[in-house]
């Protein structure tokens, strides 16, 4: 089997993980790392075993493939020059900051017969992965994704960093064009919404109710799917999944009895799935589940549910925010 040579560019906090899974696959050959932060890099690389570059244009002539975890507005340049020598990407998300972007990245890679894979790395989540047998026709979703505050993300909003995972969860699963959203958001901590809101309806009637947070004081990360006959619950932090199917017979209250099956996937790591997922389809020269394309959608609803929030932003209470917090 032919071994992948692999880079890492961008060796942040998540960049790191993805050196560590390269440098743990076989038939892979982690070759190098880059990062702007040639000391960051020289740590990585270290720890690694591998060579590390601070100029990444430097990496593009001695690897097959590569992850990329710069800053989301370096998403596009940075991938750009990579499909342009021919190497294979997976990009971290949000895939880039414009549509425009994202389309010419998608056009680059099928001009080259290239791998772009979107790295939304709740798809694989072995409790997202394994709800996929019992989904039938989803009616509605109930969507929280509530963190506690970290700096790390907040040059971003909200709904970019994290209902996007959901948003990407929730297109896969519901079979129809969207139709309708309607959103509410506010800052918090933060110049940028720091909590937020969408209602996403779709054409054959289906509704997804998404929350995300980032100034709570737990974290939370379920979805629950409802479907005719059954739902599942679905908790991503724990990687749980607990499918409910309802039955014919009917209890003393009227509720119909129901079957409850729980499953647990908590030794699964779902980066090592994404990565070896792109390998895959490096070695096989096929299109992986998260393309492009893939990204891009999620990305075109993240930036209608932005779009909306600061439409519908009451300015005097965001400039009292403001004036408040001396920005």
């Amino acid at each position: 089997m032919k071994t992948i040579k692999a880079g890492v560019i961008g060796v942040g906090y998540l960049g790191r993980f993805h050196a560590q899974k390269y440098a743990a696959i076989d038939n892979v050959e982690l070759v190098g790392v880059a990062d702007a932060d040639g000391g960051r890099a020289a740590e990585i690389a270290e720890e690694c075993n591998c060579c590390h570059f601070s100029d990444y244009k430097q990496l593009l002539d001695l690897v097959d493939a590569v992850s990329i975890a710069v800053p989301t507005s370096l998403h596009h340049t940075v991938a750009y020059d990579c499909l342009g020598k021919g190497i294979d990407v997976l990009l971290e998300k949000p895939m880039t900051v414009t549509l425009a972007e994202a389309d010419e990245l998608i056009q680059l890679a099928e001009q080259k017969n290239l791998v772009l894979q979107v790295g939304h790395l709740e798809r694989f989540n072995p409790a997202v992965l394994a709800m996929k047998p019992s989904l039938t026709t989803p009616v509605f979703v109930e969507s929280n994704r509530i963190s506690t505050f970290k700096r790390r993300g907040v040059d971003v909003d909200v709904v970019l960093d994290l209902m996007i995972h959901d948003i990407d969860i929730i297109l896969t699963i519901i079979d129809s064009p969207l139709k309708t959203i309607h959103t509410v958001g506010a800052p918090v901590v933060t110049d940028t919404t720091d909590i937020a809101n969408a209602r996403l309806i779709f054409e054959n009637g289906a509704t997804a109710n998404i929350t995300v947070s980032r100034v709570s004081l737990t974290n939370v990360r379920k979805m629950r799917i409802f479907q005719p006959g059954s739902y599942i619950n679905v908790d991503f932090a724990n990687k749980k999944i607990m499918t409910i199917q309802l039955c014919d017979e009917l209890l003393e209250s009227g509720m119909p009895k129901h079957d409850i099956q729980v499953n647990s996937f908590a030794g699964q790591d779902a980066l090592l799935n994404e990565i070896i997922h792109f390998v895959d389809h490096v070695r096989s020269r096929t299109k992986p589940d998260v393309s492009g394309i893939e990204g891009r959608n999620a990305l075109e609803v993240v930036l209608q549910v932005m779009d909306q929030i600061k439409e519908h932003q009451n300015l005097e209470l965001y400039r009292q925010f403001k004036a408040a917090s001396g920005k």
